[in-house]
């Protein structure tokens, strides 16, 4: 039986905030979920969290927005590349159309068979539309953006990861993560990522020998991490038993993130993976169920820090 069901999150170090929260709320219709600060290291930097209305599973987008303390990434090969997530079939022209008019260039392609909206954050991480005809989950509709069910974003659909080396990356893949390969063509591989609810959502492989090495630090301007789900304590520790059995050896301990429980590891070609469950309180730990993402949160191992870093933050407007 697979450890991993799904999803969890997928997070980026972008630029700056104000363009990121309008990005992800205002044209692409997903909603704040979350909004707190990097729990890790001394830098004051947000960490801001978008998906369904109430932060259902395999809807969250996290990011850090990395344009005041001035750091700054290299996108290339061994690192996650493209950010997808899932429409309805037939919601791509509405998107194309939407996106360009909202100045975000927008193009319409196909890969593995399925119609894609091709775009980028305004940081220049890559992301698509995809429109996945095996997605039972709910639209994220958003009147007061004009987005309506028939068309609106379902949630995560994938990442897409380059790498110099395939074949150790689908080795790792196929008998690590026990995913398993759907297709290939003249770029790459796509593999199912296994789901308890029949949903569908993938991890593509890009094979890239040319690019330079892409940035592993948090670093604005590119994709930090893709977050896979394991539902439960008893399955993370048990994938990384399995990992670290075959002999990858540096999957994280268990890291604390209040609305959930981490582990990370480097997969071979280098881009980082995290294994997570969702705590019993979730997203209203430290807010009402009823308004989350409506205010600047802080864990409590930084509370003697909280003015300092308030002050340090970057301006925007939620």
């Amino acid at each position: 039986m697979a450890l991993v069901s799904g999803y969890h999150h997928l997070t980026m170090s972008t630029h700056g905030v104000q363009e990121d929260y309008d990005f992800y709320t205002r044209a692409l219709g997903l909603y704040s979920v979350k909004r707190t600060v990097l729990f890790d290291g001394v830098l004051p930097v947000y960490h801001l969290y978008y998906g369904s209305r109430h932060g259902d599973a395999s809807t969250i987008i996290t990011t850090f927005p990395f344009k005041k303390p001035g750091i700054f990434g290299r996108r290339g090969t061994n690192q996650t590349r493209t950010i997808m997530q899932a429409i309805p079939v037939g919601a791509a022209d509405f998107w194309v159309d939407r996106l360009n008019k909202h100045g975000i260039p927008a193009t319409k392609g196909e890969r593995f068979g399925l119609t894609r909206v091709m775009f980028a954050h305004p940081c220049g991480i890559p992301h698509e539309l995809v429109e996945n005809p095996d997605d039972p989950r709910k639209p994220i509709v958003n009147e007061a953006q004009g987005i309506t069910a028939q068309v609106a974003i379902k949630g995560i659909y994938g990442g897409a990861v380059a790498v110099m080396d395939a074949g150790t990356m689908e080795e790792f893949l196929d008998i690590g993560m026990q995913f398993r390969r759907e297709g290939t063509d003249a770029n790459g591989s796509m593999w199912i990522v296994p789901q308890n609810d029949g949903l569908r959502s993938v991890i593509e492989i890009i094979t890239d020998r040319d690019s330079p090495q892409g940035t592993w630090t948090l670093a604005g301007g590119t994709v930090h991490h893709l977050a896979f789900n394991t539902g439960n304590e008893e399955n993370q520790i048990a994938l990384k038993a399995r990992l670290e059995g075959m002999g990858y050896t540096d999957v994280s301990e268990q890291k604390d993130r209040m609305y959930f429980k981490s582990m990370y590891m480097r997969s071979p070609g280098g881009a980082m993976f995290e294994l997570a469950w969702t705590v019993p309180e979730g997203w209203a730990k430290d807010e009402p169920a009823d308004a989350i993402g409506k205010s600047l949160v802080f864990p409590p191992w930084f509370a003697d820090r909280q003015a300092e870093m308030e002050a340090g933050l970057e301006a925007a407007n939620f």
